[in-house]
């Protein structure tokens, strides 16, 4: 066996369709364009979205809203999901990301209220709600916010 003798399997591959190349092909003439308009042109292309020179839909509908520049996504975790962390923990978002409460270590974590928590931990977190710290300090536990 040699380079220059190998070969596709049978049916694996299949012959281009060969337009404009006599009617005896069955693809001649019109080069299975139709007859004229904009499309048979060449460079003849429609961009999505348009719609004959009428006004098209995405023009049409209002622009409605905005994201300010202030706008802050937090990944929230619930002081219920602290109790798998043992008694003198100290709890930082790698932590969280490796127990999966959290997806991203760059997340701005925000520590909410449902649930509660026995253990003492020490808790670093962007944010908390009142009510959580107010549980985690009921309980022992220490809050830190980082900025």
């Amino acid at each position: 066996m040699e380079l220059n003798t190998l070969r596709p399997s049978l049916g694996s591959t299949k012959n281009r369709k060969r337009i404009g190349r006599g009617t005896g092909s069955g693809h001649g003439k019109t080069a299975t364009k139709g007859h004229k308009g904009q499309k048979a042109r060449s460079g003849g292309s429609i961009k999505a979205g348009f719609e004959g020179g009428q006004m098209p839909l995405q023009r049409r509908l209002p622009k409605r809203g905005f994201t300010p520049l202030t706008h802050i996504e937090y990944s929230l975790v619930n002081v219920g999901q602290l109790e798998v962390f043992e008694a003198g923990t100290v709890i930082t978002s790698e932590l969280l990301v490796a127990h999966g409460l959290v997806k991203s270590i760059s997340a701005n974590v925000k520590v909410l209220g449902d649930g509660d928590i026995t253990k003492s931990v020490t808790i670093s977190a962007f944010k908390f709600s009142q009510s959580a710290r107010a549980k985690i300090v009921a309980a022992g536990g220490i809050v830190e916010e980082t900025v």
